[in-house]
């Protein structure tokens, strides 16, 4: 959060090298002059250990980054259908490139099955443009370079990798997602989010080409028509892939989708066991929230696995490449947006603020308070059901577990009950002394909700020691989540595990103690 938003945060209880036009041939995923993977695939809906089975392929990691242009692209597409074709707009300063197609899960601890390879493809350098209009959006407006087909890749979450002939590599997002979730668990890819932070060509929803503190000149709107920067999924790999390899592991029936298919497809969450919202999932349309509230209020449970979820109230708008490709969010800024005195509830700015203030915490049952922060991750209540067999004790702690955002449990009208606290940590954050929370509620249609309160929970299934976490610390967000995860798919798990409310028993604040410089201890 930068100080621009940061003095705008009040109270939250007063919320209430291929020839232009051509395509590269030969590289469809059927086995037609490129490479696919001939093992039969196997539908998740139906559970994913038959998938899981398959051989896995451990090499899908990037070896070699290069230069910073060295090999770089984008899909016209956000998700397909199991079959459907997407194209890839690929930037190489290499003579050609090569792109294989890999399926995340769990097979075996690889991480990944390959499903297709390309032969190699010509390649050549692209212009990256610069921002334009009045939301200073950058779009890279690039021709086709490469069609790929689905046909056989099962539904799931899939990295592209893009190798030039120099060895430099690139990762490209691509979700196949599921036309039904009936039944299922169903991981959300936040792919509004993703573009949110993405920095290509110098423009995000945070930041102009000054970096970090240049916030004014900012875009407005971002485009997917553009390559990711980083890794080229940086988001994914952080905050999402660790727990679509448990989930996998655990051999549930499991659907994908990204965030904006929620928004597209009425009926895509119908029946759903469980929807769960990965590490970092902080722009919602109001649609989306409209949709997953009614799932929940129709018995589906929700997982939030990271903290400041539905925390940005946002637009899809279409560019020309196709439909819901423009992420909108004015923010601070969101007198300028032109549906301020139209439709104050469209309007593009953080949930909890006017106009159409309407904080999260309704739905996630925590509200985001604020960052930086490093804290442990204490235990408070070592019976509930989500610490079976983890071996906690009231007062067990996970060094650094907690950040670098973090949620809290607010004492308002719009917090959910009833509500179980059980983590509660303490930590530091812009000089006051506050919570995280993680939470439990359940719903009179049997639904149960879980937040974790902290963004660090899905980087700490690794167990690799990131953010100076103990190696601990993977066996137990490994052993609370695969309880979650078994829980939720099962159905509406309130009706088993409901929430005995504990609330008052820790004294929560009314508000935004950061904002209000208000030591909670």
């Amino acid at each position: 959060m930068n100080k621009a938003e940061w003095n705008r945060r009040h109270f939250l209880g007063a919320a209430a090298g291929v020839g232009a036009g051509a395509l590269a041939a030969g590289c469809s995923a059927d086995g037609q002059n490129g490479t696919s993977r001939g093992t039969a695939a196997h539908p998740v809906g139906e559970g994913a250990k038959a998938e899981n089975d398959l051989p896995g392929d451990s090499d899908w990691r990037l070896r070699s980054h290069g230069d910073d242009r060295a090999v770089e692209g984008y899909a016209d597409r956000v998700s397909v259908l199991p079959g459907e074709s997407f194209r890839l707009h690929v930037s190489t300063t290499s003579k050609g490139f090569r792109a294989e197609a890999f399926r995340m899960g769990w097979y075996g601890g690889a991480q990944a099955r390959k499903v297709w390879a390309s032969e190699r493809i010509a390649g050549a350098a692209r212009q990256v443009p610069g921002p334009k209009g009045g939301t200073r959006t950058v779009t890279a407006g690039w021709e086709p370079t490469v069609e790929v087909a689905t046909k056989g890749w099962p539904e799931g979450a899939y990295l592209i990798r893009l190798t030039a002939d120099s060895g430099a590599q690139r990762y490209v997002p691509m979700t196949v997602r599921s036309a039904s979730a009936n039944g299922r668990l169903v991981l959300v890819n936040g792919a509004a989010t993703w573009q949110a932070y993405n920095t290509w060509g110098g423009h995000s929803l945070y930041q102009g080409p000054g970096g970090k503190s240049d916030y004014a000149n900012r875009s407005l709107a971002v485009s997917c028509d553009r390559p990711f920067d980083d890794n080229g999924a940086l988001l994914f790999t952080t905050y999402e892939q660790p727990a679509i390899a448990l989930a996998e592991k655990l051999g549930l029936k499991l659907a994908y989708v990204t965030s904006m298919d929620i928004d597209s497809e009425p009926d895509l969450l119908r029946g759903a066991h469980a929807i769960v919202s990965l590490g970092h999932d902080e722009y919602w349309t109001p649609v989306m929230r409209q949709r997953v509230t009614a799932a929940r209020d129709a018995g589906t449970n929700l997982a939030f696995l990271g903290a400041n979820a539905c925390f940005r109230r946002i637009r899809l708008e279409g560019t020309s490449a196709g439909d819901r490709r423009l992420v909108v969010c004015y923010k601070t800024d969101w007198m300028h947006d032109p549906m301020y005195g139209k439709d104050d509830a469209a309007v593009t700015t953080d949930w909890r603020e006017p106009p159409g203030a309407h904080p999260e915490n309704s739905m996630t049952g925590t509200l985001y308070e604020s960052n930086p922060t490093n804290a442990a991750y204490v235990v408070v209540e070592p019976g509930h059901w989500l610490f079976e067999g983890t071996g906690a004790k009231r007062g067990t702690s996970f060094a650094n577990l907690v950040g670098t955002e973090y949620d809290r449990v607010n004492s308002g009208s719009l917090t959910p009950r009833p509500i179980e606290i059980i983590a509660h940590s303490k930590l530091v954050c812009r000089g006051v002394r506050s919570f995280s929370d993680s939470a439990y509620y359940t719903t009179k249609s049997g639904a149960g909700v879980f937040n974790t309160g902290t963004m660090r929970w899905v980087e700490g299934l690794k167990g690799d020691g990131s953010h100076d976490m103990p190696h601990s610390t993977g066996a137990f967000t490994t052993q609370v989540t695969s309880n979650l995860f078994r829980a939720f798919a099962e159905g509406p798990a309130g009706l088993k595990h409901p929430a005995k409310d504990n609330l008052d028993t820790y004294h929560p604040y009314d508000g935004d103690p950061t904002w209000a410089k208000r030591d909670l201890w």
